[in-house]
């Protein structure tokens, strides 16, 4: 038996044979084995950090993996998949996103510690929750996973760094579900990580991954993370509605300093801004669309072109209908 979102449509009462209703007439959970939680047109906008875009055609939340493999070898291959994490490094496009969001709760989000300082992660876990755990076991080399807002599965595929670490430096390997539903293990190298990009194949899942950490000292382990934390608190505006950085950093320059030697540093557009406080960051005000964000970031792009040469790559991934 094959699943499509255009199939699920035809049962918004959950009068399907075999189905229950979760949420009113948002969405059902075919009883077939798959036990998560499926919702149709769910809002995204309370899911990102921007805190605004349009809904997702479907959302699913799976149960374990179990219950993810399943969802995704009954679901036609021809429906778009879209796996969401902490939602800091996105912009959805105002139209929302079509097919299948895939957004990963607390059965993926558990970390232990291994053998060899190996720190076992389920894709769910926030950064912060790794480096935590590692730092109490006295594991180092994770210590950087402290600055990034997000979580292990967009860490991996997007080779997320900070503070002169990326997780190309850490990475042993790590689980997927591809869009068949067949579960595979991809190494380090099978990745081909560059800078903030990996070839993890469009659609797939990562489920858990693997770091390889080193002997260390609690304290001294702690101590470097509250260096980060710090360093964030003052120089990023973290308790504002935004994406983390906007650009990637061209070769020999920041993306910063262009964007603010082009004069961008509190420029506008509708309700969105060029953070004051760090040039790299586009920040809603509190009434921005996500059209006024990714505008803002375009005529940014054309204002640092303009006045240096330098074409900026965008960082922050921008996904949906305009």
């Amino acid at each position: 038996m094959t699943m499509t979102c255009p199939d699920w449509s035809q049962y918004d009462d959950g009068s399907a044979p075999g189905c229950e209703v979760e949420g009113g007439s948002e969405g059902w959970v075919p009883v077939d084995g798959v036990r998560g939680t499926l919702t149709r047109d769910a809002p995204l906008a309370k899911l990102v950090w921007f805190k605004c875009g349009g809904n997702a055609d479907w959302l699913f939340e799976p149960a374990d993996k179990d219950d993810l493999t399943r969802f995704l070898e009954r679901l036609d291959n021809a429906t778009p998949v879209m796996p969401l994490g902490l939602g800091s490094n996105l912009i959805v496009r105002d139209g929302g996103v079509p097919g299948v969001v895939i957004k990963l709760g607390k059965p993926f989000a558990e970390v232990a510690i291994r053998d060899d300082c190996v720190v076992e992660c389920g894709a769910g876990a926030h950064g912060i929750l790794v480096a935590s755990t590692a730092r109490d076991a006295g594991v180092a080399g994770l210590e950087f996973l402290r600055g990034i807002p997000g979580t292990v599965g967009g860490f991996v595929r997007m080779n997320g760094g900070a503070y002169g670490r990326e997780v190309g430096d850490v990475l042993i390997d790590c689980d997927v579900v591809m869009t068949d539903g067949n579960l595979m293990r991809l190494t380090n190298k099978e990745l081909r990580y560059s800078y903030r990009h990996s070839e993890l194949p469009p659609g797939a899942v990562v489920i858990s991954a693997r770091f390889q950490g080193e002997p260390g000292d609690p304290e001294t382990i702690g101590a470097e993370m509250e260096r980060i934390a710090e360093a964030r608190e003052s120089s990023q505006p973290l308790r504002t509605k935004t994406g983390g950085s906007t650009f990637k950093n061209p070769p020999g320059a920041k993306a910063w300093e262009l964007v603010d030697a082009a004069g961008c540093r509190g420029l506008t557009r509708g309700g969105a801004q060029v953070s004051e406080k760090h040039a790299n960051f586009l920040i809603n005000t509190g009434t921005a669309t996500s059209a006024d964000i990714e505008e803002l970031g375009e005529d940014v792009r054309r204002r640092v072109y303009a006045d240096s040469g330098v074409a900026l790559e965008w960082e922050i991934q921008r996904v949906g209908r305009p």
